[in-house]
């Protein structure tokens, strides 16, 4: 039987090449991204009004013909700007802010260590493709931890105290006066320290089953002068000690859990009668065609090689980095919740308030 031949329209067929290549391109990049903030090319170059390769390899130290190759490729992809004129290279405030300063809320060179992270782990779930499993976050690259805090600490920083907290049914003024907060899956303590630091009249609670995390938030706290009222310890989020929390807080994580109903149903054992659960998820639609643009790619992408990766190594079905607002209130219902809202949201993240 002859098969039936495709037309393919020519005009398409090279808009979705010109898709492809733009991709390679970027894929190849974000590597030369994390070399460029980890070995300082970034913030050489931004503290500069404009230099050559070997000017640039001479303030860093570092081999000219590399940094020559990297500018080129860093000014192709509009990471870096390029004078023809003098043949040096320089950055806009905009791009010094968003790839060196990591107090801004702009920053997001943590992204790249992410990236760098999670393609190391293609192996491990390619053969889960085919064979099923999982991976536990402590069996990735170790830089996947560094790069998620930075990744996610300048969007806590923005509107964690500003926005967050207040939306939140009276938790603000409870935090003001004094009360104790659980920050489950805490990681390295970025989102428990700057609450700390908002609110000195608090005690604050970190959990993280994974003990380098852990270990890690102990010295960011120390850092940050709080560690008199923040306390770090390691214990999975259906088992983390202590009663009566004014607050409950699951950051960027409880769709990576193997049983979130478990987690937010030990949550609510352990919560005060007038305390709220804290659920902050990355942004995502409640119709699959609400996630084709770029938030959604890069939040499925992250989903697939460590997410749900997890969940399922820990036994569960996975809610995924897209779980839809439906299964999030279903899991909080299945869990005993009686109220849950979304209560604020940033172009990266919904956030959700659960009560008794």
């Amino acid at each position: 039987m002859q098969q039936a031949v495709s037309t393919i329209n020519e005009e398409k067929i090279h808009d979705f090449l010109g898709k492809v290549v733009t991709d390679f391109g970027a894929s190849l990049s974000s590597v030369l991204g994390y070399m460029g903030i980890k070995l300082g090319i970034y913030k050489a170059l931004a503290d500069s009004s404009g230099l050559s390769s070997a000017e640039l390899a001479g303030k860093t130290g570092l081999t000219e013909r590399y940094i020559r190759e990297w500018l080129l490729n860093q000014a192709s992809g509009g990471y870096v700007e390029y004078d023809s004129a003098t043949g040096r290279y320089s950055m806009t405030p905009e791009q010094n802010v968003a790839l060196t300063d990591e107090t801004s809320p702009f920053y997001v060179g943590g992204g790249f260590y992410v990236v760098k992270a999670m393609m190391h782990a293609q192996e491990r779930i390619s053969d889960s493709f085919m064979n099923g499993g999982g991976m536990l976050w402590g069996e990735h690259d170790p830089d996947l931890f560094v790069g998620t805090e930075k990744f996610f600490r300048p969007g806590y920083t923005a509107h964690l105290v500003n926005e967050w907290i207040p939306a939140l049914t009276g938790i603000k003024e409870k935090l003001e006066k004094g009360v104790k907060v659980a920050d489950i899956g805490c990681g390295h303590g970025a989102s428990t320290v700057i609450m700390a630091q908002a609110f000195p009249n608090s005690e604050f609670h970190g959990f993280d089953y994974h003990q380098p995390s852990v270990d890690n938030a102990k010295k960011n706290a120390e850092s940050a002068n709080v560690s008199d009222r923040v306390h770090f310890d390691a214990a999975k989020s259906t088992e983390f000690p202590g009663d009566d929390y004014a607050l409950v807080c699951f950051f960027d994580c409880l769709h990576d859990m193997g049983d979130p109903v478990g987690a937010l149903e030990h949550a609510r054992q352990t919560l005060a009668d007038d305390g709220s659960v804290m659920i902050v998820e990355p942004m995502a639609g409640n119709n699959v065609e609400d996630n084709f643009n770029p938030v959604g790619r890069t939040f499925s992408a992250a989903s697939t090689l460590c997410c749900t990766a997890n969940a399922i190594a820990q036994g569960g079905e996975a809610l995924g980095a897209v779980a839809t607002e439906d299964a999030l209130r279903n899991v909080a219902k299945d869990a005993g919740f009686s109220h849950f809202e979304r209560c604020a949201e940033t172009p990266f993240n919904r956030i959700f308030e659960a009560r008794k």
